[in-house]
């Protein structure tokens, strides 16, 4: 068949509510996909009827069904389909990816108790399958490309089907150095402030009173990276977090606290090392000394993984630019 040959390709939902939402309020999420592929799309009851040259039609049937799968996914499709999802997916297209394969329930998210967690970029997918396949990686990226909250959704994943026993979130509590001293309160209060971005990722993907008895419990640890030294890290998923701001005698410390049954993996983004200008950062020699090592997975996301607002994508472009 042609391709500029026009098709009308049809779509069937089991699910009305769904269906509604993913139109938008005035359609305004089939008007994005319209725009953005050159298609037309009309609603008839449970059914979308999308009109096109035929490789088009194909397309957008694909960013349809995927769209639709990932909000039913949520734990608030309504939100959901607000948000900026229906935009990522697109930008997965014009950035010539398969959506229907990105989106495949087998090889894609991480099951967490509120929701599933899709990967939205070819990097995030190939990131996940790194996750499940080493014992500990190194998730480098520059902000936006989800290398924090995949990580999360994964940790969750495995305490949720009892891989692990425990999650332990760590990261360097103060910019440029671990002067926890100079804060106010007790141990968690000083640390809390810092690992705002794990917090948020948490209760994003488990219901507020289970994140709170887990961390009563033990089963969720907030702890300070000077204090891992001389632990064993068992039956753990440990999460390094804005580890370009280790030293390298703390990052060689952390790495070896990996216990028996545990997975670690460690976030950062060397562009933004906070330590003093004499010091060189831990995740740096790290992910040099280790590149060939049996079981360590090294992950790099770009600014194309950024799935936050597209403005951010363009900037990070910008100063990539600027500095090259």
């Amino acid at each position: 068949m042609n391709a500029l040959e026009e098709k009308t390709y049809r779509l069937s939902f089991d699910n009305n509510d769904i269906l509604l939402l993913l139109c938008g309020q005035h359609n305004v999420n089939l008007a994005k996909i319209e725009k953005s592929l050159n298609v037309t799309i009309d609603s008839f009851g449970n059914e979308l009827r999308i009109k096109g040259a035929f490789e088009q039609t194909k397309l957008a049937g694909d960013v349809v069904q995927t769209f639709f799968k990932q909000i039913s996914a949520d734990s608030d499709p309504k939100i959901a389909a607000t948000g900026p999802l229906i935009d990522d997916i697109l930008r997965l297209v014009e950035n010539g990816q398969d959506v229907a394969k990105t989106s495949s329930k087998s090889d894609v998210f991480a099951s967490t108790w509120r929701k599933k967690i899709f990967a939205r970029t070819k990097g995030q997918l190939e990131y996940f399958n790194s996750i499940k396949k080493n014992e500990v990686v190194f998730g480098l990226g520059p902000a936006g490309t989800g290398k924090t909250y995949i990580a999360v959704a994964m940790a969750v994943d495995f305490l949720k089907s009892k891989k692990v026993e425990k999650l332990i979130l760590s990261r360097p509590a103060v910019e440029a150095g671990e002067r926890l001293g100079f804060l106010p309160g007790d141990m968690k209060e000083k640390v809390d402030p810092y690992l705002r971005p794990l917090y948020d990722a948490l209760y994003d993907m488990m219901p507020a009173e289970k994140v709170e008895r887990m961390l009563l419990s033990g089963e969720i640890e907030i702890a300070p990276l000077a204090f891992m030294r001389g632990r064993t890290l068992n039956n753990a998923f440990v999460i390094i977090d804005e580890a370009q701001n280790t030293t390298s005698v703390q990052m060689k410390m952390v790495l070896t606290r990996l216990g028996r049954d545990s997975r670690m993996v460690i976030t950062g983004d060397l562009s933004q090392v906070d330590l003093p200008l004499n010091q060189f950062s831990g995740l740096a020699d790290a992910t040099a000394r280790l590149r060939d090592i049996s079981g360590v997975g090294i992950f790099r996301l770009s600014g194309s993984d950024v799935v936050r607002h597209p403005v951010v994508a363009r900037i990070l472009a910008a100063y990539d630019t600027k500095q090259s």
